[in-house]
């Protein structure tokens, strides 16, 4: 979008914060650079200039504004809709990848030259990798300056530098300020009382409907793993350098996410896998626009803008879940569940509530012994066939990974059909146009509705919601009174 002059000076100079994240507009007087939605008076057209990124931005030489605070905004919808080798990138860069395992990593990942990786990157966005992350790493040193005490030492490295001279140049360079400046500057009362515990606003693009995305991740929850409690959903994560646990709660205009970590250089992965659990980077303007096309689905959207689809903190937890969740109740589906955390999870301590494990990775789940689990034998094979697949790479739902190979992957499973995969389409790899025509609940709204009865025709009808079906499943599913449609009540 950023090639487009007009529609970025519109979109400044109205201050529609829709754009956040789409695009960033560099003023060359100041040399700052600032998001759309900027509350100072809009610089003259002849002055500015817009960057994919705020990666390029940066590298252009411009410092980030202190007002509108660029690099905090709404990362870009394009990630999660496309799903071409630019976005599977950008979502494993924001996992903190590059950090780990350096652009080779990212590359081998994507099954890619790290040459070709770069020169796609730049391209597109006129950043290289390495440089991307080094935004993010900004960020987070941001965030833990004026959200914590800890030791400028201790951020700088918790960040992902490798040195503290390397910190303390890239802060300054990219905000104007030394980190102990920022620091002063914080707001009162915002930094947090205990290392390792971190209290943050994720922002979105409104509206956001809160009902079936809190509603589906409270009735779902896996007891030890997740809970509702005071007014937010809980629940431990599986970091790579540690575990945490994260409580996040709707508010007006962003979501309030409380963060404890065992180890702090897991703090961007963390943020990242929160945002893309609440689906955060969603386009609702576009969604909504598309869907309330259809006369069916109009109705349903003005009713309840902005439903985003309840996705996970981990892709291959969800795969077993799913499996779990075959022809049983989300209760029954739950108390499966719950019983192989018990059995097989890492025990951990919640001073602040009744979290108790991590869910088990395949790894851990690998030795599992069918016969223990209370359900049919051939769900039993299905279970087992899929934790083998996801322990030995047979099956890759990573970010990064292409969502057509791991549907084709999960297809070959036994056992594992076209519901099951669509799900994990749905939730695990984020696609946006997931779509589950067999599923009971969809075809049981449809024909209330008035839609098509039978899955082939549903499927036909639902050509006119693409790239969006998964948007339209969770407007259809909301017609049931069902406890997934619901913000809980504690």
């Amino acid at each position: 979008m950023h090639t487009d002059f007009e529609r970025c000076l519109r979109a400044v100079q109205s201050k529609d914060a829709r754009f956040d994240g789409w695009f960033y507009t560099a003023v060359r007087t100041t040399r700052i650079y600032c998001r759309p939605s900027c509350p100072v008076v809009p610089p003259k057209p002849e002055n500015m200039t817009f960057y994919p990124s705020a990666a390029a931005a940066q590298q252009a030489g411009y410092r980030a504004c202190k007002r509108c605070r660029p690099d905090a905004s709404p990362g870009s919808p394009q990630w999660d809709e496309r799903a071409d080798l630019v976005a599977r990138a950008m979502r494993l860069i924001a996992d903190g990848v590059v950090d780990r395992e350096g652009v080779p990593g990212l590359a081998a990942r994507l099954g890619y030259s790290t040459r070709q990786v770069e020169r796609q990157l730049l391209a597109e966005l006129g950043a290289r990798p390495l440089a991307l992350a080094r935004a993010q790493r900004a960020q987070t040193a941001r965030l833990l300056v004026e959200t914590t005490e800890l030791p400028m030492a201790d951020v700088a490295f918790a960040a992902g530098f490798a040195s503290i001279r390397t910190f303390n140049d890239t802060v300054r360079e990219v905000f104007a300020l030394a980190p102990t400046e920022l620091r002063r500057r914080a707001r009162p009362g915002a930094a947090t009382a205990l290392p390792g515990a971190l209290a943050l606003r994720l922002p979105f693009r409104q509206p956001l409907c809160p009902d079936n995305l809190f509603g589906h991740l409270a009735a779902t929850a896996v007891p030890g793993v997740e809970e509702w409690r005071d007014g937010a959903y809980r629940r431990t994560l599986a970091l790579p350098y540690g575990h945490g646990i994260v409580a996040l709660a709707p508010r007006p205009g962003h979501i309030d996410c409380r963060l404890s970590l065992t180890d702090l250089r897991d703090l961007a992965g963390a943020i990242a896998r929160c945002r893309r659990m609440l689906d955060l980077d969603a386009d609702p303007e576009a969604v909504d626009g598309l869907l309330a096309e259809d006369p069916v689905l109009a109705p349903l959207v003005r009713k309840a803008p902005g439903r985003r689809v309840p996705r996970t903190a981990d892709a291959d937890e969800f795969a077993v879940r799913a499996v779990l969740g075959q022809q049983v109740s989300t209760a029954a589906a739950r108390t499966h569940a719950g019983r192989l955390v018990t059995a097989h999870g890492q025990k951990i301590d919640d001073p602040a509530g009744g979290l108790t494990h991590l869910f088990p990775s395949a790894a851990e789940l690998a030795g599992l012994d069918p016969e223990t689990l209370a359900m049919p034998r051939t769900r039993r094979a299905t279970l087992t066939g899929m934790i083998a697949a996801l322990a030995d790479g047979a099956v890759q739902l990573g970010v990064g990974s292409d969502r057509e190979r791991a549907r084709a992957q999960l297809a070959a499973l036994p056992g594992v059909g076209p519901w099951t995969v669509e799900c994990i389409a749905m939730r695990a790899l984020g696609d946006p146009d997931a779509f589950t025509p067999t599923d009971l609940g969809l075809r049981r709204a449809a024909a209330h509705l008035g839609l098509p009865a039978t899955p082939a025709a549903l499927v036909r009808h639902s050509a006119r919601w693409r790239p969006w079906r998964a948007y339209a499943v969770q407007y259809l599913w909301a017609t049931d009174d069902h406890p997934i449609n619901h913000l809980p009540t504690d």
